[in-house]
C-alpha cells in the first residue's frame, strides 16, 4: 500500500432528478490507518424547506479486507435543531453510542440490539469503504453496519465492471447490489426499512482510491417508496 495518500470526493445527492443534498469527503490514507472528513448541506429546492448542514468523521485502522473504525461523529443542524451520533470502538467490538436527540420511548416491534451484534461492525461511512486486493474482490461480501442504533448487514453481490470517467477519475469501476437486512436496533412495522429488505433495488458502484487497495463509491442508486435517490460524484481525485 502506498503511504501517507490524500483524496477528495464531491458528491451529489438527487431525488427523482432533484438536486437535495451535497456532500464533500476528505480521506487519508497512511500506511493502515485511514481518515475521513466530511460536510453534507441540503441543496437546490430542499435548501428552501429543510436547510441542512453537517459534518461527519470516521477513523480507524485498515483491517484484514475491511475497515476497523475506532471513531464515528456526525454533527447536524437543521434549522434550529441540533443533533449528534458518537460512536466509539476498541478492537473489534462497539464500546459506547451516544445519540442526541435521545431515542423515543421503544414500543412493542422493537428489535433490541443482541450480545454479539456490535462486533466487527464498521460506522455509516467506514461501511462504505471496501478493502479489497483487486477490483474483483470488492462485492461479495458481507458489511456488518452500525449507525448508532440500528444494526444492518449489507450483502455486496457483483453485477458489472466498466469504465468511467468523472473529473479527477478515469478508470475501471465495479457495480455490487447492494442487499439491506436489518438486524436488530428498529421496529419491525417501519415501512420504510421493510421496503429497503424486501423489494428496493440498490446498486453501488466503486472505483479504486489511487494505489491504497481501498475502493470508495463514485455512484449509488437507492430505490424507495416514494421514488430513487441518486448518488453521484462530481468530482473525486488524489490531492497529493
Amino acid at each position: 500500500m502506498a503511504a501517507g495518500k490524500s483524496f477528495r470526493g464531491d458528491y451529489s445527492l438527487s431525488f427523482l432528478g432533484i438536486p437535495v443534498a451535497k456532500a464533500t469527503f476528505e480521506s487519508s490514507y497512511d500506511g493502515n490507518s485511514y481518515a475521513v472528513n466530511g460536510t453534507v448541506t441540503s441543496a437546490g429546492l430542499a435548501a428552501f424547506f429543510d436547510d441542512t448542514r453537517g459534518t461527519i468523521s470516521t477513523r480507524g485502522r485498515l483491517g484484514d479486507g475491511r475497515m476497523q473504525p475506532s471513531a464515528f461523529r456526525a454533527d447536524y443542524v437543521s434549522g434550529k435543531k441540533e443533533s449528534l451520533v458518537d460512536i466509539r470502538f476498541a478492537g473489534d467490538r462497539v464500546t459506547s453510542s451516544k445519540v442526541v436527540p435521545a431515542p423515543k420511548k421503544r414500543g412493542k416491534t422493537w428489535i433490541p440490539l443482541g450480545a454479539g451484534d456490535l462486533r466487527g461492525v464498521a460506522d455509516p461511512i467506514a461501511a462504505t469503504i471496501i478493502r479489497a486486493p483487486s477490483l474483483d474482490k470488492v462485492c461479495g461480501r458481507t458489511v456488518k453496519m452500525y449507525d448508532g442504533e440500528m444494526r444492518v448487514d449489507l450483502k455486496l453481490t457483483a453485477v458489472s465492471t466498466r469504465e468511467m470517467s468523472v473529473p479527477g477519475f478515469k478508470g475501471q469501476t465495479v457495480t455490487c447490489r447492494m442487499g439491506f437486512q436489518p438486524v436488530s436496533g428498529y421496529r419491525t412495522d417501519k415501512r420504510a426499512l421493510t421496503y429497503l429488505r424486501d423489494r428496493s433495488r440498490i446498486m453501488v458502484t466503486f472505483a479504486p482510491v489511487g494505489e491504497t487497495g481501498v475502493y470508495a463509491p463514485i455512484h449509488a442508486t437507492i430505490g424507495t417508496e416514494i421514488g430513487t435517490i441518486t448518488v453521484k460524484a462530481r468530482r473525486f481525485e488524489a490531492t497529493d
